[in-house]
């Protein structure tokens, strides 16, 4: 299958624009593409300088048109991705009090209800939102929060519009069905009602998109008479709300990415000064649930030096520094992840080995037993539902061959119940498939994890093409969960695989900081390393990878183009986080203050930016073969603004001197995370897709289908 793409692709001119910074000068040609009103398109896209939005649509165009010969195996990929979802399906119910919240979708929808019914019953359903009929005329729509008031009558909900992340929270009377005249604008998501449902706190975002205020909203009252309880000073932090599970404490967490404090507002008194639990130390992290039964706070932290997190008890009288004592110690190599406490037992998620498991321990008398299971790579993830005193643990389970399972966990009985197992209504059968864990060597010696999936008799003799997906940023490890999209791939003859790199924390808090600031080059070793023993192995060859990332896993993407193009066939970088140096070097961005401490500050150290220089990948790019690229951005995107992508896209054009081809689309009606409807972001999914079929020449039909030129 040839494709015919236009005649000459898109070329942005250049118009030099020298930085300097520690006596080095920078020259980029493409500064231009960053609208100097870039606050203003993201509140309103129709302001984009017309210059700018004629470029962006001309790639768009010429996108499409190379894309276009692929227009039947994309639809192809659509249904198929659409026909192993449910269409209209429905959460298991959680319960609260007398009633129990779920969500489900219609047949056909982009957007679900949002429900209710009571506790016992399994009729006598109430619709307390359709999304479906606040999206209607609208481009691009998500949900922010859907919360209940504590006593069942309100309904607080937010949405973005815009896809820049601005949310406006509206009250919903419950009662009636109807939205009050309370509207909320310029909200991140996540607020936190008092103990009477008479008031939330939520996060306002600024000008720059940074949350740095929290405001406490009575019900009845216009968001102008809103009372600031919380104000950040300093740039690097940013703040969320929260509440504690046993429902008596509101919770205020200020932090960066390596430190944070909280503050506490009894739920029975909101209107009370927030009271600070322990003033931020540089490096320590903590995070508190509540022992009610016992007057304490349970704290999950790093202090101490315990790298892999311990957990700590402090009176609930005074739970400052001084007062915290060890009741879980540290265990290097044991990772715990996250924690909730019930009237009756503590509950942990933990990660040993890459592995997950859940831990319960009984408050009473510290004993504990262990929820794990048997396959090579699987995920778990543990549910806090909306109540405190409980006997039960929702928690849901699932592999790269088989589907999501959610169960109901007696923590006393040990007794699992299965309440729902995710349904592929075009057939899914996991004996089909092999799910694998191997390893990778790195460069220093440092084993990297390796999931992967593959049809079962696939032959391993290097002939199979892969789609090698990473990220590695931020200590975010990507679980070994069931994809229904990929399969598409993978019953094509693909390896589908997950490289655990350093930079996440699939091997404990060090695999982390291992990849990070002054390491982070280990994030981009560690990517090709996997690549390389995967072709050693059998599962693909050297030059039929397609790698896959986004955000900070298509820098990653742009490092390892310039690092190691010969290794893969094509590159799919979505929202890709490429112009490193210029983006953190500006202190204006709505996120860079913060990410000083996972990059480095280029402003301030010379080390620092030196480094960054080193990887950044648009500052890398330079006259080689480079792999087929496919990169991909939204107009709005407040975390990688759209300009990243288009000004590498740019300077790879001029670049390659290979054949190949570099594809630059950006969403003019989206911002960071795509589509905001289910079956749109589908189909994006299935032109990436598509892409990598294409470049490694597998096509349902057999068909070879080699990918346009860019023409020089």
């Amino acid at each position: 299958m040839k494709l015919t793409p236009p005649a000459t692709a898109p070329r942005a001119g250049k118009r030099p624009q020298p930085d300097t910074h520690h006596g080095i000068t920078r020259i980029d040609d493409y500064a231009w593409l960053r609208d100097a009103n870039w606050r203003e398109v993201m509140r309103n896209p129709d302001a984009l300088d017309r210059d700018i939005r004629a470029y962006l649509e001309a790639e768009n165009a010429y996108t499409e048109a190379a894309l276009e010969p692929l227009a039947g195996l994309r639809e192809t990929l659509f249904k198929e991705m659409k026909g192993r979802i449910k269409e209209d399906d429905s959460s298991v119910p959680s319960p609260d009090g007398p009633f129990a919240y779920f969500t489900r979708y219609l047949e056909g929808a982009q957007h679900p209800l949002f429900c209710r019914r009571p506790r016992e019953a399994e009729s006598g359903e109430t619709v307390l939102l359709d999304a479906n009929k606040e999206a209607e005329g609208e481009a691009y729509f998500k949900i922010g929060d859907v919360d209940h008031s504590p006593d069942h009558r309100l309904l607080a909900w937010s949405a973005d519009r815009k896809g820049s992340e601005y949310f406006s929270v509206r009250i919903r009377d419950l009662g009636t069905g109807q939205d009050l005249a309370d509207e909320v604008p310029d909200t991140s998501p996540g607020i936190a009602w008092d103990a009477a449902g008479k008031s939330f706190l939520y996060t306002q975002v600024d000008d720059e998109h940074r949350p740095l205020k929290v405001f406490r909203h009575v019900v009845g009252t216009p968001a102008s008479a809103d009372t600031l309880v919380y104000e950040e000073r300093d740039e690097g932090f940013f703040v969320g709300v929260g509440k504690t599970q046993s429902g008596k404490w509101l919770v205020i967490s200020s932090h960066d990415h390596q430190t944070n404090e909280c503050w506490l507002i009894p739920a029975d008194a909101p209107g009370t000064p927030p009271m600070l639990v322990a003033p931020r130390e540089d490096g320590v992290e903590y995070d508190l649930e509540h022992d009610a039964a016992r007057n304490r706070f349970l704290i999950l932290t790093n202090a101490d030096g315990a790298e892999d997190f311990k957990i700590m008890e402090a009176p609930e009288a005074d739970p400052s520094r001084a007062n915290w004592r060890d009741v879980i110690a540290h265990r290097p190599g044991i990772l715990i992840l996250n924690h909730v406490a019930f009237r009756d037992h503590h509950i942990r998620l933990e990660r040993q080995g890459g592995l997950p498991r859940i831990v319960v321990r009984r408050l009473a008398d510290g004993a504990e037993h262990e929820i794990a299971f048997a396959e090579e790579a699987y995920d778990l993830n543990m549910g806090a539902g909306y109540e405190y005193e409980t006997a039960n643990l929702r928690f849901s389970y699932s592999s790269m061959t088989t589907p999501a399972e959610v169960y109901d966990y007696g923590l006393e009985t040990r007794e699992r119940v299965l309440r729902k197992r995710q349904e592929v209504p075009s057939g899914h059968n996991p004996a089909d498939y092999v799910t694998r864990r191997i390893f990778a060597k790195a460069a220093d010696g440092e084993e990297v994890p390796i999931s992967l999936v593959h049809r079962k008799g696939l032959a391993l003799d290097g002939s199979a093409p892969c789609l090698l997906y990473g990220y590695g940023s931020y200590g975010i490890s990507i679980p070994a969960s069931f994809s229904t999209t990929c399969l598409s791939l993978v019953d094509r003859g693909f390896v589908y695989a997950i490289a655990h790199i350093r930079g996440g924390k699939e091997k404990g808090y060090r695999w982390y900081t291992e990849g990070k600031r002054l390491k982070k080059r280990n994030t981009f070793t560690d990517f090709i390393a996997a690549g390389e023993h995967l072709a050693k192995q059998g599962f693909t060859s050297r030059g039929n990878i397609v790698a896959q990332g986004g955000s900070a896993g298509g820098m990653l993407m742009g490092a390892v183009a310039n690092m190691a193009p010969d290794l893969f066939k094509g590159i799919i970088a979505e929202v890709p986080f490429v112009d490193v140096l210029a983006t953190i070097l500006d202190a204006s961005l709505p996120l860079t203050p913060p990410e000083w401490n996972e990059w480095g500050n280029p402003i301030e150290s010379r080390e620092a930016y030196e480094y960054m220089a080193s990887y950044s990948p648009y500052d890398n790019v330079r006259p080689q073969a480079y792999p087929h690229i496919f990169a991909l951005g939204g107009l709005t995107d407040p975390r990688v603004t759209y300009w990243e992508p288009a000004k590498w896209v740019a300077k790879l054009r001029e670049a390659r001197t290979n054949d190949g081809v570099t594809l630059l689309h950006i969403n003019m009606d989206a911002g960071h995370g795509g589509a905001s409807g289910r079956f749109e972001r589908l189909k994006e999914v299935a032109r990436v897709y598509a892409f990598a079929l294409a470049v490694t020449e597998r096509h349902k039909a057999g068909l070879r289908c080699a990918l346009p030129l860019d023409t020089v």
